[in-house]
């Protein structure tokens, strides 16, 4: 795989993912989660930066390989 069609699966896969990560934190949110308000403050921190864990060698496959 090219490195230009790399990167292009990557954003795309990225998008979808994000999209599809966000929907499930947001029903996690609205349907499990209690009223309260450090509740909900713990749950977004965590769902707000959760998603960038998988990001760092998700992004390294994207770049690997220079011209090919």
């Amino acid at each position: 795989m090219t490195g230009r069609s790399r990167k292009l699966v990557g954003m795309l896969v990225l998008l979808v993912g994000l999209a599809l990560y966000i929907g499930l934190a947001v029903t996690i949110a609205t349907t499990w989660l209690p009223g309260h308000w450090a509740a909900q403050l713990l749950f977004y921190a965590v769902a707000g930066v959760a998603w960038a864990i998988p990001l760092r060698p998700f992004m390294a496959w994207m770049n690997r390989g220079g011209r090919e």
